[in-house]
Parts: C-alpha cells; structure tokens; sequence
C-alpha cells in the first residue's frame, strides 16, 4: 500500500503518470509496504493471460526476491524510478523516504533496485547526466542504499507512521531493533545473493 497523502498525477506524454505527495512527508516515513491486497503471480499465470492482460501486469508488476510478479493493487504500481530518487528500497518489504518530500514533488525510487538482466535507456533527467541502467548497477550501489536506508530507519519512531500496521510480522522484532539502534539493518544486497 501507498502512504495516503499522495496522488497520482500526469508526468508528460513520454512517462505517463507517476505517484506525487500531497503533503510533506518526512525522511524515514514509510512509503510503501507490501500487504494483503497486493496480487502475487508465478510467471506461468501471466504467460497463460491474454496479451493485453499480460503487458499491463509485466509493466506494472515488479519481480520480488522469490522470483514471483507483485502487482501492487493500489496506485503504487505508478511510482516512476530515477537515478535522483527520494525513497529508499529495503528488504524488509518496505519502502522509506530517503529525504523529506516535499508537497507536489513526485516520489521515485532507485532505476538500479530493478534487478534487469538487460541495459536500458531511460529519459533523460535535470541533475543527472546518465541514461542507462546496466544489469549490474546494484552491485555499485548498495552501499549507497544501506546508508539511505540506515539513516531513515533512525527516524522511523519519529515521524507519523500511518503504513506501521502493514509491516509483515516476520519483520516487526527485526524493524523495532533497527528503529531503536539495538540492530543494523540488512544490506539491499541479500535481495540478489540467490540469483
């Protein structure tokens, strides 16, 4: 599920929509939790769909570390991905705010936390020069990652928490440590050790 205070709004023709906030959303606010209502698939029941069916679930869903397609049932599936984002990955199936979002700024999170098998191009961004994901782009920032992720995990306890109740209860000893600075967080890079 996606934090209540955002919209989707028109990016342009190239892009499409993405997710934007409404209100400010301080760093280390939960942005995304996995929950219930999401739609998990094995790739054999995508296959099986007609075409049209199958492309929306491809471009929306994202592959998880079992290897199955989430289809977020909510308007997650439009946030966008970019090489600036504001919303850090962690592999507890839950998605922080990096940075303080301000209202009306759209939320993206990392192009390399895709796990692709195949470089891409993407649009081209202000602040940025690149414009391709490589396959192995995660193995060069990771690192990077566990710091965002670290550092938001401080301010977990801080900040308003309206997605608290959606973290998966294999995760809350492990999250409450963190969040209390009893424990570090897991690296990002676990999530592509099986691969």
């Amino acid at each position: 599920m996606i934090h209540p205070d955002t919209e989707i709004r028109f990016v342009n023709e190239k892009i499409g929509v993405g997710v934007f906030a409404t209100k400010l959303i301080p760093k280390g606010t939960i942005i995304w939790a996995l929950d219930d209502l999401d739609i998990i698939l094995e790739e054999d029941k995508i296959e099986a769909l007609d075409p049209l069916r199958r492309e929306i679930v491809y471009k929306y869903s994202y592959l998880n570390d079992d290897n199955y397609y989430v289809l977020c049932w909510d308007h997650a599936r439009y946030i966008n991905h970019s090489f600036s984002p504001n919303v850090v990955s962690t592999v507890y199936e839950i998605e922080l705010a990096s940075r303080d979002i301000l209202p009306g700024e759209q939320i993206t999170c990392d192009y390399a936390t895709l796990g692709i098998d195949e470089p891409f191009e993407c649009e081209p961004e202000e602040g940025t020069s690149s414009t391709v994901v490589m396959p192995d782009d995660y193995l060069h920032r990771y690192k990077e990652w566990d710091e965002l992720a670290k550092e938001a995990f401080k301010r977990l306890n801080q900040v308003d928490q309206p997605l608290r109740h959606l973290i998966r209860p294999e995760f809350v000893i492990r999250i409450t440590a963190i969040a209390e600075g009893r424990a570090e967080p897991d690296s990002f890079l676990t999530l592509f050790e099986n691969e």
